[in-house]
């Protein structure tokens, strides 16, 4: 009895066992045929590969110009070809074509611009307190100088005063300027004008500015290039200069007499019928616009040969032209250096 229940309980098991292999076998067989991937809202949609584009080189053709060469031009080269090879790199025409390029090279070097600092210019300018339109000057001079190409320095000197009418009108000028002013008084306009002067200079010389000074008048008219030719100085330079006398209507011309730029002589009082009236008492009256000189001996007298400085030797701006500037007319340049004859500087009484 117990072998017969044995025998039934494993035929049931191999039942149960084919039945579900049978199952799976059927699940399998059709899972076969469904799709493998299922697309969801993490994943990234499917490139579809069914569509594959593909890209072929394309021929490239040759440039149908070259077929259309000139049969000259080659023959040319060839030619060209052919004597170079022929002549050795020594030979004497290959030598003289590199000595020509050299040459000109050489020229071009030559015509390129070279940059050279300007020389700085210091201009000078006293006003007289007894003169009521000294601003209107003053201003006239200012429209002058602003067109001068910098660098420069405006110094302006004036007696003191309750006006700001002179500081007023150099701020507004635009120029880089210093503003002297001195407490003396005096009563003769020439001597104040000498003192100006000297104030300048002693201001020049303490400050060491180096650079060309020129005593500029308010009355001065100025053709610009003569600021150019100002900064050519060395040393000491001089120039003719005209003076205008509008009640006895006649113009008169003051300063050097000059071969090439060397000077040789001076113009005291010559008028424009080329009458000359000469006086060696007053050979050494050179009007005080009519020269400039280097700031540097005013503190480096040895520099110049001097062995001491100008302000320990002169007490006024006329003693200053006739010991220094006129005592050694070799050191004199005169401007324009075409023999002096060009007028650029006039002076309005």
């Amino acid at each position: 009895m117990g072998t017969t229940e044995r025998s039934k309980k494993r035929v049931q098991l191999w039942k149960k066992a084919a039945v579900h292999f049978a199952l799976c076998f059927v699940m399998g067989f059709f899972t076969g045929f469904a799709p493998t991937f299922k697309p969801s809202i993490f994943s990234k949609p499917a490139v579809s590969t069914s569509k594959k584009v593909e890209f072929s080189p394309q021929p490239i053709e040759p440039p149908q110009q070259v077929a259309n060469v000139d049969r000259s031009l080659i023959a040319e080269a060839e030619n060209l070809t052919m004597q170079a090879a022929s002549s050795p790199p020594w030979s004497e025409e290959n030598y003289s074509e590199t000595e020509r390029r050299m040459s000109e090279d050489e020229e071009d070097e030559e015509k390129k611009p070279s940059l050279t600092p300007r020389r700085f210019i210091i201009i000078v300018t006293p006003t007289s307190t007894k003169n009521p339109l000294k601003c209107v000057f003053l201003r006239r001079l200012a429209n002058t100088i602003k067109l001068v190409p910098q660098p420069l320095l405006w110094i302006v000197v004036e007696g003191k005063t309750e006006s700001n009418e002179v500081s007023e009108v150099l701020r507004k000028t635009g120029i880089m300027y210093r503003h002297l002013v001195f407490k003396e008084n005096f009563t003769d306009t020439e001597a104040e004008m000498d003192h100006q002067r000297n104030v300048a200079l002693k201001h020049i010389e303490q400050h060491k500015l180096s650079g060309i000074v020129h005593f500029a008048g308010l009355s001065n008219v100025y053709d610009l290039g003569f600021f150019d030719q100002l900064r050519e100085i060395e040393v000491f330079g001089t120039w003719p200069m005209a003076i205008l006398a509008a009640n006895k209507k006649k113009v008169i011309i003051e300063g050097p007499v000059c071969d090439s730029s060397h000077v040789i002589g001076w113009h005291i009082l010559r008028k424009m019928n080329n009458t000359d009236q000469t006086d060696e008492t007053n050979r050494l009256r050179i009007h005080i616009s009519s020269f400039a000189f280097n700031s540097s001996i005013l503190w480096d007298p040895e520099r110049w040969g001097r062995t001491s400085s100008l302000q320990s030797t002169s007490q006024n701006s006329m003693k200053f032209v006739k010991q220094v500037v006129l005592e050694d007319e070799t050191k004199l340049k005169g401007i324009p250096p075409e023999d002096c004859s060009k007028i650029m500087l006039w002076s309005l009484h």
